[in-house]
């Protein structure tokens, strides 16, 4: 019986493991994106005990598990670090949610990332230059504190779809939640 507890025990952790990475790796369309998903991607709630599983050592959790983040499609000009009409109105709702109470006290790291097509210091030069067009957004039409963001540009060194590496998706954002 006791192998048999713990069996659905490891079980249950493995499944709750592989939903969360599930939903890490999830990349938002502009038209998914909302305060409720940004805040819930950003800062999950803690899992509290329950009858049928035991939480990890929060500490070493802490340690093993990636920084809370929101992989999203914010859309650009091509080859243009200029944003779109969709993109400014998916980063007023990021804005609002990073302004919120729940995320207010955290600082967040924008990383640009971009597909394959052009060199790669191009790339490097553009995801740098949309992240910085997002950080600046947040900063001017949402007053987020400057210290709160740092924008980086990660070219094309980690693609989402590695079997289209031209596929829109590899242009994206993502917002990383900063340790404290």
């Amino acid at each position: 019986m006791k192998f048999i507890c713990n069996t659905i025990i490891l079980v249950s952790a493995v499944a709750i493991m592989h939903h969360a990475s599930a939903q890490e790796n999830r990349l938002l369309q502009e038209s998914e994106i909302s305060e409720a998903v940004v805040i819930d991607a950003l800062a999950p709630e803690k899992s509290s005990r329950t009858r049928s599983f035991i939480p990890l050592d929060e500490e070493r959790d802490a340690k093993m598990s990636p920084a809370p983040s929101a992989s999203m499609l914010i859309t650009f000009n091509t080859n243009s670090a200029e944003l779109t009409h969709g993109a400014k109105e998916a980063l007023d709702k990021i804005g609002r949610a990073l302004n919120m109470d729940k995320l207010a006290e955290f600082s967040f790291t924008i990383e640009g990332h971009a597909d394959l097509s052009g060199t790669y210091q191009f790339n490097q030069h553009l995801s740098k230059a949309r992240a910085d067009t997002v950080k600046n957004y947040l900063i001017n039409w949402h007053h987020i504190e400057p210290r709160r963001l740092s924008a980086i540009g990660k070219g094309y060194t980690e693609l989402i779809n590695k079997h289209n590496p031209l596929a829109p998706e590899n242009r994206r954002v993502k917002l990383v939640r900063n340790e404290k």
